[in-house]
């Protein structure tokens, strides 16, 4: 194999063989594609790391479906599970919605953070999850991350995050924004001592977020079809009275423009990334 093997754009989908559809199923039994309307069993698909077997949409994933697909079997080690925010500028409501979602998603923040094995090299990880406060950015996200940064510079180990968030969280103003920095340096200093990150921006990667940590790795890969950006697209049409490009903002129009290394289809991911952790130890491919 050879380094430029890693990076084809090529797309290739694990088939699952369909099955006959059958009425009056009990909810979550069946799943519908809502790129091509395909319905597949939900247990096929799980099996496929949720990737539709007919067209490749990449279905939500949950911070640890990510984390049980990646890493080795029993292998991680989660982080600050207990930080839980605040509410610093006494924004209404938000500590009821906070603890709203703790309740539906079963997670205390919208990242997680842990160290792992992938086929028996060691990492550090964070998953953010866009259904807690649609993955938003606020003080304990920042520092979990930061925390994670950290811990794999201080232990000098590659650093990996998936993203995945609608951007800074309104409720903590500036606070908010302040991750952005903090998250940011921490790279830096990982990288300064030669440590490797990567970075894999997941549907949808916007706000503070794609501005920052999210675009920071050594690798900028994406999921397919992953809406990825800053500002949305309607305001920026208003701003520049122009109109984007049926594609725009997607992470096929940023690979064809240079801000993106490669999209890797889920199916691929956990093999490409063995593969670079491996080169990164210095190993030799075969």
């Amino acid at each position: 194999m050879q380094i430029k093997d890693l990076f084809s754009k090529k797309k290739k989908y694990a088939s699952i063989p369909s099955e006959v559809m059958k009425q009056d199923l009990p909810d979550g039994v069946m799943t519908k594609c809502p790129k091509c309307k395909k319905i597949s069993i939900t247990k096929e698909l799980i099996k496929n790391v949720k990737v539709c077997s007919n067209c490749g949409f990449h279905h939500q994933m949950t911070a640890f479906e990510r984390i049980e697909f990646l890493l080795d079997e029993a292998s991680f080690e989660e982080f600050d599970k207990e930080m839980i925010s605040s509410n610093p500028l006494h924004f209404p409501d938000y500590i009821e919605k906070l603890e709203s979602d703790r309740k539906k998603t079963d997670l205390n923040e919208a990242v997680v953070t842990g160290k792992g094995t992938i086929d028996g090299i060691p990492v550090v990880i964070a998953v953010m999850d866009s259904r807690f406060r649609m993955g938003s950015m606020g003080s304990v996200v920042g520092e979990k991350i930061t925390r994670a940064i950290e811990r794999a510079t201080s232990e000098f180990l590659p650093f990996i995050i998936f993203t995945a968030s609608g951007g800074a969280r309104m409720q903590e103003g500036i606070l908010s924004l302040m991750q952005m920095a903090k998250t940011s340096a921490a790279l830096n200093r990982h990288s300064e001592l030669g440590c490797l990150a990567i970075s894999i921006l997941t549907n949808p990667t916007t706000g503070g977020v794609s501005a920052s940590f999210a675009s920071l790795g050594d690798f900028n890969f994406a999921e397919p079809g992953a809406l990825i950006g800053f500002a949305g697209r309607r305001i920026i049409e208003q701003t520049i009275r122009e109109e984007l490009p049926e594609d725009f903002q997607t992470a096929e129009f940023l690979l064809n423009h240079g801000q993106l290394d490669a999209v890797l289809p889920r199916t691929e991911m956990r093999s490409k990334l063995y593969t670079i952790l491996h080169l990164h130890q210095g190993g030799v491919l075969q």
